[in-house]
């Protein structure tokens, strides 16, 4: 489909068309004959999911749960081929197992309840007692709220192993057997007690709303930017997808990354006069009865009980014993804590920095650069907290949005920080503070000072997952070109994590929404030469609550993880 704009203005007209019934037909050729310049669609390509078919195992659950609505306001960038074939192998590889169709009128009898489920651990087959080395098995079985056994898998479930006494935390791998029941496989990394924790994040039915949510309603959460030319001031909604109006629209896709972001043209302003970028409001739109789906303490991150002993003692590791492998789980767990501090799973050591003058050493002469979401931006206060000699510099910025930067002189370290660009879901921002990461990366010098940090996924949750495929594949390119020119630059990535959830934050945010994106980024980082901080399992295998923003001593063990990859110790 052509579409046409007015660059000198920015501007793109979306009228409504169908091209069902005929007299609507004849109606807009009479209004675009009318209208030169009017336009049939914004953005720049045809819709995403004309170009690329659907993975079989995602069709067949889509078609058979949620009935199909072409997201004909939601429009992408086209992508190379190398690019949307790898986006094709994503989305393979999270398309989430068949969840079941909603009854109609919904009712909670049939849906996945918790205190009906069970787990219980799997004997140990080989010796008969556990030792460390060995893998714990752990079955799970579902159950409906009439104690009726659950035919189909999809449930969220997430499982950790762990010793308050000991302060050790391991997380477990779920695996789905989609039949009801589930594995869960933990490394025994720690002599003595360790206990099961297995928790039902969200029944199936849940997911199939979530699933539907984005696919129908991927502008539920929307934005607003403030238009202002001398005493005359105008708010207009913007978004990743606009729905289509005869109310023309600013288009604003970055002209360097292609990434999309729209807003409906104020009525007296031009496109030029937007100076305020902030978060609007949300739409929720759930079905009847949808919400007692989402019920803390009822079927929304609840423990799963025991049938039998919830715990094992471990042995130490055997003479030579040969490490067991298990049949079900397809990785290994990045780490573990023990005695509160995080250790490294077969991979580079893991050093505690408990002093500032620890941290100031290992950062001597280095320019930390931090980009991303407010989860990244806790590393700068962490940091900022723990240096006396680092000085923030009063940029008289906000401090949700920076861009914050803080020296220490004496010691020629600079910490900096900078939000992504949208959707962004901050209270205010000025529009000329909303940088692309892949845009800051191409500025950025690089060499072995350099320190650059990313994190960008909570504020994508509620759009399709291609629209966080694209912006990480645009800022895996601009890092491939940071390496390409200067390849003893360190860059580290920050992982998801789960959070506490309520309604409004599970319909916006939910920890299945945050997973999906979790494994993307996995996917989209693996193979180059960047590092990461897995915030995933760090904030599952500890005993502190989920939070969006972890607390203090997850942060730490995070910034010990980064420290190590800055200063590691020969040998390690």
């Amino acid at each position: 489909m052509k579409v046409r704009t007015f660059k000198s203005l920015n501007i793109t007209y979306l009228p409504k068309y169908a091209t069902i019934f005929v007299f609507l037909a004849v109606f807009a050729l009479i209004f675009m004959l009318t209208h030169k310049g009017i336009l049939e669609l914004c953005g720049t390509c045809r819709a995403h999911a004309e170009r690329l078919p659907v993975p079989a195992q995602f069709q067949k659950k889509v078609n058979s749960v949620i009935p199909i609505v072409p997201l004909d306001f939601c429009t992408f960038t086209p992508l190379s081929p190398k690019d949307a074939n790898e986006e094709k192998v994503i989305l393979q590889s999270i398309a989430w197992p068949d969840t079941p169709p909603l009854p109609s009128p919904f009712y909670l009898n049939e849906t996945s309840d918790p205190a009906h489920s069970t787990f219980s651990i799997l004997p140990q087959r080989s010796r008969g007692r556990w030792h460390m080395g060995d893998k714990l098995e752990v079955f799970i079985k579902m159950y409906n709220f009439q104690g009726r056994p659950k035919k189909s898998g999809g449930d969220v479930i997430v499982a950790r192993l762990h010793s308050s006494t000991l302060g050790a935390g391991v997380a477990g791998q779920v695996v789905d057997h989609l039949n009801g029941s589930y594995t869960a496989v933990f490394s025994l990394l720690w002599e003595g007690r360790a206990q099961v924790e297995v928790t039902l994040v969200h029944p199936s039915e849940a997911v199939t709303v979530l699933h539907r949510l984005t696919r129908e309603q991927p502008d539920r959460i929307f934005f607003q930017s403030v238009f202002r030319s001398g005493s005359v001031t105008e708010t207009t909604t913007c978004n990743v997808c606009l729905r289509p109006t005869q109310q023309p629209v600013c288009n604003y896709t970055d002209p360097y990354t292609g990434e999309p972001w729209f807003c409906y043209k104020p009525k007296r302003l031009s496109c030029d006069a937007r100076v305020y970028h902030a978060k609007g409001d949300f739409k929720q739109n759930l079905q009847a009865g949808e919400e007692k789906l989402f019920q803390s303490g009822v079927n929304m991150k609840v423990f799963i009980p025991a049938s039998g002993g919830d715990s094992v003692t471990v042995m130490p590791k055997q003479k030579g014993q040969t490490a067991v492998k298990s049949s079900t789980a397809k990785s290994e767990p990045s780490g573990y804590y023990y005695q509160g501090a995080w250790q490294s799973h077969g991979r580079s050591t893991v050093h505690q920095f408990n002093t500032s003058s620890a941290i100031t050493q290992c950062l001597n002469g280095k320019k930390v650069l931090l980009y991303g979401d407010s989860t990244i931006r806790q590393w700068f206060e962490h940091l900022n907290k723990e240096l006396p000699d680092l000085k923030e510099f009063n940029l008289h910025n906000h401090k949700q949005v920076g861009p914050l930067m803080a020296l220490d002189y004496a010691n020629n370290i600079l910490v900096t920080y900078r939000c992504h660009g949208p959707p962004l879901r901050f209270a205010k921002v000025p529009t000329s503070e909303l940088h692309y990461i892949a845009n800051e990366l191409d500025s950025v010098i690089g060499g072995s000072n350099t320190v650059v940090v990313l994190g960008i996924w909570s504020h994508f949750s509620t759009f399709p997952i291609e629209v966080y495929i694209h912006r990480l594949q645009s800022i895996r390119k601009a890092v491939m070109r940071l390496l390409s020119r200067a390849p003893d630059t360190l860059v580290v990535v920050r992982t998801a994590n789960l959070k506490a959830l309520t309604l409004y934050e599970t319909l916006t945010n939910s920890d299945w929404y945050s997973l999906q994106r979790d494994m993307v980024l996995r996917a989209v980082f693996k193979g180059i030469n960047v590092h990461l901080v897995d915030a995933w399992e760090m904030g599952l295998a500890h005993h502190l609550p989920h939070s969006l923003h972890p607390q203090p001593p997850i942060i730490k063990n995070m910034i010990d993880v980064l420290l190590s990859y800055i200063c590691p110790v020969k040998g390690s």
